[in-house]
């Protein structure tokens, strides 16, 4: 029987029970209370955190953060020498994203200046 990773609490104090013993009890450490290791064999442990258990600042700045985009800023965006794989046209605009985590590359959206063909990558 292996309670190994389990949180399991002395019901006397409240102190995190050590549960790596290799008697057949489990022993608190600080009030001495004994606990067979056979009422925990079909322990299960259920955790769930509240949406606010960790704040952080990022957290809090993500409300700031804009997810989506109008029309009109969809078109806008820098001029580059990058051929159209739809018209075969030279020029197409560009813009970019991060809409995937911080450790991601940004997403690029490509726009041809003559047949206003779109595409995106991920890079």
């Amino acid at each position: 029987m292996s309670v190994v990773g389990s949180l399991i609490f002395c019901n006397y104090c409240g102190n995190l029970l050590n549960s790596h013993s290799s008697s057949s009890h489990i022993e608190c450490d600080v009030c001495l209370q004994k606990y067979p290791k056979s009422s925990f064999e079909n322990l299960k442990v259920i955790t769930q955190s509240s949406e606010d258990a960790f704040p952080s600042k990022l957290k809090s700045n993500r409300s700031l953060v804009k997810t989506t985009l109008k029309k009109d800023e969809l078109d806008e965006g820098a001029t580059i020498k990058e051929k159209c794989p739809k018209c075969g046209n030279e020029e197409m605009q560009y813009h970019t994203l991060q809409l995937r985590s911080a450790d991601e590359g940004a997403t690029v959206f490509y726009t041809c200046t003559k047949c206003q063909y779109r595409f995106r990558t991920n890079n």
